[in-house]
């Protein structure tokens, strides 16, 4: 049985589908941007190497990396609540979900890319008289952050896809309007090739940057 395409339809939804796309490009910057303060934080503070502080630093990261998205988006906002006596909007819930699942992965970006530094640009800041803060101020940060960039870029690739997961909270994102829309039209094919092909635009050019990026740092 050939089956008739037919995205014309869509066109009456195109307030639905612009909303949708900047919930998921808001939700994607919003998210980046925190994820990658908090993480910074956590980076940071994790360098210090006092057990009192990197031991819970390590669980909050590891708990984050390890546990799938949806259940974390899920369990703040129905759980989290009730151990706080705070009801949460869906739209907050997500927030703080996709934040902290970003900051546990950005955290170990930052750490990584600090680690990679070799000691001797340490020994060296430090024989000329400058304190820490300073140090990775003005020496480390700036060698780090070149290497840090490729795989930043890509966490954020990442943070974008996870959007979609928002439907779950009803959040009204692009993946949440494709559900509406096929609950109006019953056309499912048409209206996630759509969201298919949005996604695509947005992302394609994040990933052609990054793979560009990786490809001038190794040389």
């Amino acid at each position: 049985m050939a089956y008739e395409w037919d995205f014309t339809f869509l066109y009456q939804y195109k307030s639905l589908i612009a909303i949708g796309a900047l919930y998921t490009i808001g939700f994607t910057i919003l998210t980046a941007v925190a994820g990658f303060a908090v993480g910074s934080v956590i980076a940071i503070a994790r360098l210090a190497n006092a057990r009192a502080v990197t031991i819970p630093l390590v669980a909050f990261i590891e708990i984050f990396r390890c546990t799938p998205v949806l259940v974390q988006l899920v369990w703040i906002y129905y759980a989290l609540p009730i151990l706080i006596g705070v009801e949460l909007k869906p739209a907050t819930a997500a927030f703080i979900a996709l934040t902290l699942y970003g900051a546990s992965f950005f955290a170990e970006i930052i750490r990584g890319g600090i680690a990679s530094i070799d000691l001797g640009q340490w020994d060296a800041g430090r024989a000329l008289g400058m304190r820490r803060g300073a140090l990775l101020r003005r020496i480390i940060l700036p060698q780090a952050l070149k290497r840090m960039i490729p795989p930043l870029v890509n966490q954020v690739v990442l943070q974008l896809k996870n959007t979609s997961l928002l439907s779950v909270l009803a959040v009204p994102d692009l993946l949440y309007q494709g559900q509406l829309i096929t609950s109006a039209t019953y056309k499912p094919l048409e209206v996630y090739t759509m969201i298919a092909v949005i996604y695509f635009i947005i992302l394609f050019p994040l990933t052609t940057v990054a793979h560009g990026l990786e490809k001038r740092l190794a040389r």
